[in-house]
């Protein structure tokens, strides 16, 4: 990361060149702003288009390092750059990356809820598509595992992991 921040002299806000706004602070491996200068986890290139299987592979690879927010963007991508048939899909498997990083940041009440609203979506986007396995993903297990996790979650059975609470896509 090692500048020391964006310029800031006519806006308080970050921004892109094309003017849009953009938080460039350096970030957590789960996602937390860290102060500007520090030393970060290098964030996800936003905007980059994959096939599906190579946004299903970045996304595991990030979840098994304990980097769930960071997976959330990769399927953010897929969401905006896919089909419009699998954009629900993307969507709520962004909202499970994002459910584990709220558990993983201790965030009960906001993790479970987002696992349980994607793991709905998928739900959703599996018995409309008729589906369950789109792109070698094994969407039952990813339903099975944000659904005990959220229950774990709210047990407070202890502090989240999230490369060790990671799910398996495939």
């Amino acid at each position: 990361m090692g500048s020391t921040g964006p310029d800031r002299t006519n806006d308080a806000r970050d921004r892109d060149s094309a003017g849009r706004a953009r938080n460039a602070r350096p970030r957590d491996g789960l996602g937390r702003p860290l102060p500007y200068g520090a030393d970060g986890v290098p964030r996800q290139p936003e905007g980059v288009v994959r096939t599906p299987p190579e946004t299903v592979a970045e996304a595991q690879r990030l979840l098994d390092e304990g980097k769930p927010f960071h997976a959330h963007e990769v399927f953010e991508d897929a969401w905006k750059s896919g089909p419009e048939e699998e954009r629900d899909l993307w969507r709520g498997l962004a909202q499970l990356a994002v459910g584990l990083t709220h558990s993983a940041r201790g965030n009960v009440t906001g993790g479970a809820r987002l696992l349980r609203r994607g793991a709905g979506a998928v739900v959703e986007w599996t018995a409309a598509q008729g589906q369950p396995r789109p792109h070698g993903m094994d969407l039952p297990g990813v339903v099975a595992w944000a659904r005990g996790l959220a229950e774990a979650v709210e047990r407070g059975d202890g502090p989240v992991d999230a490369s060790r609470s990671a799910p398996r896509l495939t």
